[in-house]
């Protein structure tokens, strides 16, 4: 089975995960990437058994509104039942590397508000230690070279993420050479770097349940 496949599947899988929460006073989070995509395509066949989304890119509210779902600002929802959303990587404790779409920040807000997080991914994403993919870090344009220098400083290889400007106006430092074996930890550390807006560690909010596209089926998995 092809990746795109994988996918597809997984999307049709948080599709029946996320059935009962369908209420027609709901308004649910919605991520950003290929996967998300995915899901976003299938749930067009269920639009009106609910109120809306929120969306954590304005890519993803724009493939919501092409597809007729009405897409609210968070600040007008409060808390969410639930948000859909995929992974660079993924760990057996449910933490992941997220902002290959440099998306992360509006993604780690939404995913806090929300009272269920479902990741969906396919089994490549799924990794023993994360760090393999690089680890994105959404920064403020004026303080992208000192926060560099911190970066090394700790161990790390940031590399600019040229002629990538995020949702909110920032830059993307692409971190290599780095294991995390405590992702938590560094999640909070990094964020205590000045200048830094957020790190696409999602360990101190991991998912609360992943579905993972394989060879021989949906696997389900919670923390």
């Amino acid at each position: 089975m092809s990746q795109d496949a994988l996918k597809r599947a997984v999307a049709a899988a948080a599709i029946d995960e996320i059935r009962p929460l369908l209420t027609a006073d709901a308004v649910i989070g919605v991520g950003t990437g290929s996967t998300a995509n995915c899901f976003i395509d299938a749930l067009a066949a269920y639009k009106h058994d609910f109120r809306g989304a929120v969306a954590s890119s304005e890519a993803t509210a724009q493939r919501l509104k092409d597809h007729g779902i009405e897409v609210f600002e968070l600040n007008h929802v409060g808390s969410l039942p639930v948000y859909v959303d995929g992974a660079d990587e993924i760990n057996a404790r449910l933490e992941m590397i997220k902002g290959g779409g440099a998306a992360l920040t509006r993604e780690k807000i939404v995913a806090a508000c929300a009272e269920r997080f479902v990741c969906i991914a396919d089994a490549s994403k799924r990794v023993e230690v994360l760090g393999g993919f690089p680890l994105p870090i959404e920064v403020i344009p004026m303080a992208r070279s000192y926060v560099a220098r911190e970066l090394v400083r700790l161990g790390m290889t940031p590399v600019y993420r040229d002629g990538v400007i995020t949702d909110n106006g920032n830059q993307i430092l692409d971190c290599f050479d780095a294991l995390f074996e405590e992702p938590a930890r560094t999640e909070a550390e990094l964020n205590n770097l000045v200048g830094v807006v957020t790190n696409g560690l999602f360990a101190r909010r991991p998912a609360d349940v992943l579905l993972l596209g394989t060879e021989s089926g949906i696997e389900r998995h919670t923390r």
